[in-house]
């Protein structure tokens, strides 16, 4: 059964960045929905012993169209969340270090242009979606947007996301209303970096 990913913190310790009521709602209603919908979808396509990353990887390999929708979506918000929450921290390293640090700066120019064209295209991303850093097994980085819960896995492109930015609605907009801008300047308080860096050694061969 796949279950979501357990928080090291309390619904409260992203103030003020990140709301009380925003977290409650959106780790306890919308991230526990979508987690139950894949656990349905992947029992019905056969798959629930499988890998999140295994199966939205093959998605195709699902013959019922249906179902192989419900685990796009559900297992991409399941996916995502997981790794959206995982991140985040009261106490974070505001910036990454070692190999990743290294990637960044001559991949970027700098890490304060990485947070630019990430802030740039999750900006830009229209209606619901995320922006996401990703790593590819020989450590190249890539930054892309992606709507609904698509990912760089579900969209085939042979790179993992290392950092996950939501810019769903329902993961800003009690604390910000339409404000997507002071949402996304508020997040990087509460990134922590060195998960960012684990997330990128854990990938690299």
């Amino acid at each position: 059964m796949f279950t979501q990913v357990k928080l090291p913190y309390a619904f409260d310790a992203l103030e003020p960045y990140i709301d009380t009521l925003t977290m409650e709602t959106h780790y306890g209603k919308h991230h526990a929905t979508y987690t139950a919908n894949f656990n349905k979808a992947a029992e019905m396509a056969g798959v629930q012993d499988k890998d999140v990353i295994e199966i939205l990887s093959n998605l195709e390999c699902v013959a019922d169209p249906a179902v192989r929708t419900a685990l796009r979506n559900n297992g991409g918000g399941f996916y995502n969340h997981n790794l959206y929450f995982s991140q985040l921290s009261p106490n974070p390293a505001n910036q990454p270090t070692g190999k990743l640090a290294e990637k960044i700066d001559s991949t970027f120019g700098s890490f304060d242009n990485l947070k630019a064209e990430l802030t740039r295209l999750a900006s830009g991303q229209f209606g619901s979606g995320w922006a996401w850093l990703s790593a590819n097994k020989n450590g190249d980085l890539m930054i892309s947007a992606s709507p609904n819960q698509d990912n760089p896995i579900s969209e085939k492109t042979g790179y993992i996301p290392i950092l996950a930015i939501d810019v769903w609605e329902h993961a800003y907009y009690l604390k910000y209303k339409n404000l997507r801008a002071d949402y996304l300047k508020n997040l990087f308080n509460v990134i922590d970096w060195n998960i960012v860096s684990e997330n990128y050694n854990a990938i690299v061969k």
